[in-house]
């Protein structure tokens, strides 16, 4: 892939996946519970992911060490992280959201050497300390726009989706794709977590009937799911193209065009503490990366 074109992928899908962030909070501001609308959110990944598989001529590899994989991608890096995301976000502002999210490298360094897929290292001691010392200051008073101890209590909540993306990384990244590529492990892992969240939602009294009154959230539910499938496929078509360290700066983007997408289309604004938080998770993000080094010695 030549520079030009990485270039214009990572903004593609830092773009792209930041608009997710406000469209979340859309989708539940009419009072849909998470269950209903995670298991759109996988309709949708399916049909898009099943047909691209189909058009390709690809079917489902269904060999042990793929299901695996499916069963990961469905469980750590779909259904409940967005389960929890979409809980969240009726509390907290779309903004907080993509700063919170954004902490999956700092989250992943810990795991990773738990797991021993990392060597300790100072400077990502110190990435990951800066990095929580900007949550810490999220939840101090003044350190967002957020008030109230019942708000204040989702941050944590919104805290489990990072940390589950972080131990999927780390866990495919241990036990590879088990052969399959992004779109099959996409809609694997869709396949899989419509047979959990189906049942959820209907015997929650969730279920979302779309077409029986389609407006602006039923459109944002259904365009996360699109949004989700091909940005992650692309995500990791970036990294087998250009490299994990390239690819890796794309959470950056979807980080700062989270922020844009929620102040351009909820108008939403933060406190000065809120900007603080921000660059200190920023620098702790850098820190946390591994160097390109060590990634090519890896």
């Amino acid at each position: 892939m030549s520079a030009r074109a990485g270039l214009l992928a990572i903004l593609l899908i830092g773009a792209t996946w930041g608009l997710t962030q406000p469209l979340i909070k859309i989708a539940v501001s009419t009072g849909h519970g998470q269950f209903g609308l995670v298991f759109w959110q996988l309709v949708m990944s399916a049909l898009l992911a099943g047909g691209i598989c189909a058009a390709r001529g690809r079917g489902l590899p269904l060999t042990r060490s793929a299901l695996r994989t499916y069963l990961v991608v469905a469980a750590l890096g779909s259904v409940l992280p967005s389960l929890a995301t979409y809980r969240a976000a009726v509390f907290l502002p779309a903004g907080l959201l993509a700063i919170l999210i954004s902490t999956a490298p700092l989250m992943a360094f810990p795991l990773a050497m738990l797991m021993g897929n990392e060597r300790f290292s100072l400077r990502r001691l110190a990435g990951l300390c800066l990095g929580f010392g900007g949550v810490l200051v999220l939840l101090s008073p003044g350190g967002t726009t957020v008030s109230g101890a019942v708000a204040l209590m989702f941050v944590p909540v919104a805290l489990i989706a990072p940390a589950l993306y972080a131990l999927e990384g780390n866990l495919l990244g241990r036990l590879g794709m088990g052969g399959a590529d992004p779109f099959q492990a996409v809609f694997g892992a869709a396949l899989l977590g419509l047979g959990f969240s189906l049942p959820l939602a209907l015997g929650t009294g969730q279920f979302i009937r779309p077409w029986q009154g389609f407006g602006l959230p039923e459109g944002a539910m259904l365009l996360c799911g699109l949004i989700n499938t091909f940005a992650y496929a692309g995500y990791v078509l970036l990294i087998t193209r250009s490299g994990a360290v390239f690819a890796a700066q794309v959470g950056y983007l979807v980080t700062a065009f989270g922020l844009a997408w929620s102040m351009a289309l909820l108008g939403e604004s933060y406190a000065p503490g809120f900007w603080i938080a921000g660059a200190l998770i920023l620098g702790g993000i850098i820190l946390v990366q591994p160097r390109r080094d060590a990634l090519a010695a890896g």
